[in-house]
């Protein structure tokens, strides 16, 4: 499964050296820190767009989603739910204040409002989240495409920093803007091919509409959860609720989204252009969760291994749980077969006996499958090896490697590391600019213009070097799109409610937002942990919500209660 052939490795080569290169030539030169960091605010609406999404659609959106869709159902897209809300709010709150303030980082506004101190504490605290989903989005794909590759693990880590390193640190924000439009154009084309490819390779009798169907049956089409129970992760009231709050601070207050359209050419384009992503991200979620339900009925018809992730199996086959995943084996194909017929009678008949047969049979094999989930586990604890028994992220690079035609494997191979690039470059390009803008100039007395953009080009490299890193040490999750949305959430509350805090409570001085905004840190921190050792049940989207509410509400209590009057003063 290891070997590409060379149709493959010269469309993923010269894909990966043009997107690198032509960044790299049209935005050379850039002599001020208003081109460098803010791309001279020459974008279009499209382009910010495009740019806007491809930051936030990493490697791990393209590995994962259609994994998470396999295994759970379409029922992740109401993670999304939020998305236009918070766009439509951006658009009327943050972009004006931001841009009459002609601030380059968002952190700025906050030492305007408050002080110096909240607003170093704000961008430390998006350094060390983003700082550490720099490193993620790098090593999401480098592991995956390590396993069922037979890669090495450090290149792969090397290779995709180092190729994001050279054009965004040599072209700054315009070169990340320039380089996502065309990466999310071959993210767009692969995509669509591959959806088409895999409805193509279902049985002939088999229609669109009837793969629908089956995979209704299969309890893989239930989009929408109106539930109030927190033991289900995603549903509507989590995505509109949490989302919107996750949004909100995501597109509103991480400088690797604000950056991306604080390079707008006018507040109207900077406008549009968030629309724009809002308008196009919920049905571009959608269809790649759709893609993964269609993998799921291809395996329908076509035998799957056990586990995705080559490592695992190879690991319990060389393990004295050998004969006893042998035996999972054969049950998971006797289950494949039964459902054949199920199958054919299903999609003659639709009648609500033979899908409660199907929906049957695929409880069936879901539970073969954790069986198969759970002897990994106990034979990797026995061999004291850290192998990934969850096999979500695995299954579409599975599908790519084993049932597309040459040249369209090297193709969603491009998709999925000029994926981890877009996103990767935008992080670095924000994480230098904060470090830059918020920290270094911000104590220097006197900077020239020349020794702002070297300051920003040596930040932004050094972060890189951070960035591979932590992928370097990086170690899967349960699912990489939760381990990104996660630290995301644990952080993104907090830093949200300071910026309501200094929107909309302006009674509210800096000492008290700064006290309440540590507490918060600490309490959420705290909340996760809880939730992680299963002493609460808080689905981690939750603490977008929660972080907010608390930093909002200990800060207005602080500010009302202490007699202090220089709390209440400064």
């Amino acid at each position: 499964m290891g070997a590409l052939s060379w149709i493959d490795w010269t469309i993923l080569s010269i894909t990966l050296i043009a997107i690198v290169a032509y960044g790299t030539y049209q935005t050379r030169g850039s002599k001020n820190v208003q081109d460098y960091l803010k791309g001279g605010n020459t974008s279009k609406w499209w382009t910010i767009g495009l740019s806007v999404m491809a930051t936030q659609a990493s490697a791990i959106t393209f590995l994962s989603t259609p994994g998470q869709a396999f295994h759970d159902g379409m029922g992740f897209v109401q993670f999304y739910f939020g998305l236009p809300i918070a766009m439509i709010i951006i658009c009327i709150v943050f972009i004006p204040l931001y841009t009459r303030l002609k601030v380059y980082t968002a952190y700025e506004f906050l030492e305007n409002r408050f002080d110096l101190k909240t607003r170093t504490l704000t961008a430390l605290l998006f350094l060390i989240q983003r700082g550490l989903s720099a490193g993620i989005t790098i090593y999401a794909p480098a592991i995956i495409l390590s396993v069922v590759l037979g890669w090495n693990l450090l290149t792969l880590n090397i290779i995709i920093g180092v190729l994001v390193i050279i054009y965004t640190v040599s072209g700054g924000t315009r070169a990340v803007s320039v380089t996502q439009k065309h990466q999310m154009g071959v993210i767009f084309v692969g995509m669509v091919i591959a959806f088409i490819l895999i409805v193509q390779g279902l049985p002939q009798d088999i229609t669109f509409t009837k793969a629908l169907d089956i995979a209704g049956a299969s309890d893989k089409m239930n989009i929408l959860d109106f539930s109030f129970n927190l033991d289900n992760r995603y549903t509507f009231w989590s995505g509109i609720i949490g989302g919107t709050f996750l949004m909100l601070s995501y597109f509103g207050t991480d400088q690797s989204q604000v950056q991306r359209y604080l390079s707008g050419k006018s507040v109207k384009e900077m406008q549009i252009g968030l629309l724009f992503n809002g308008l196009l991200k919920v049905p571009m979620q959608f269809f790649i969760l759709l893609l993964g339900v269609m993998v799921f009925v291809f395996y329908q018809f076509n035998e799957s291994p056990l586990n995705f992730n080559p490592t695992a199996t190879e690991m319990v086959m060389n393990s004295s749980h050998a004969k006893e995943y042998e035996a999972l084996q054969k049950e998971q194909d006797k289950v494949f077969h039964d459902k054949q017929t199920l199958i054919k009678n299903f999609a003659t008949s639709e009648s609500a006996k033979s899908a409660q047969y199907l929906r049957i049979a695929e409880n069936v094999n879901r539970e073969i499958r954790e069986d198969a989930r759970k002897l990994i586990d106990r034979a990797a604890e026995e061999k004291d090896l850290k192998v990934e028994s969850n096999d979500k992220d695995y299954v579409f690079i599975h599908f790519i490697l084993n049932n597309l035609p040459r040249g369209l494997i090297g193709l969603l191979l491009a998709v999925i590391l000029s994926a981890a690039m877009s996103s990767t470059a935008s992080e670095l390009n924000a994480l230098g600019s904060t470090t830059t803008i918020d920290l270094y100039i911000r104590n220097k007395a006197e900077i020239t213009e020349e020794q702002k953009v070297k300051a920003s080009k040596w930040f932004t490299f050094l972060w890189g070097i951070m960035a591979i890193l932590v992928a370097g040490i990086a170690n899967l999750a349960e699912n990489l799109i939760q381990l990104v949305n996660i630290i995301g959430s644990i952080f993104y509350g907090n830093v949200l409610g300071i910026f309501l805090l200094a929107f909309f409570f302006k009674f509210v001085k800096g000492r008290a937002v700064f006290i309440s905004a540590i507490i918060t840190q600490i309490a959420v921190i705290g909340l996760y942990l809880l939730d992680l050792y299963d002493k609460i049940n808080l689905p981690f989207l939750w603490l977008n919500f929660v972080g907010c509410a608390i930093v909002i509400t200990i800060a207005c209590i602080l500010q009302f209660s202490c007699k202090n009057e220089q709390l209440r003063t400064n």
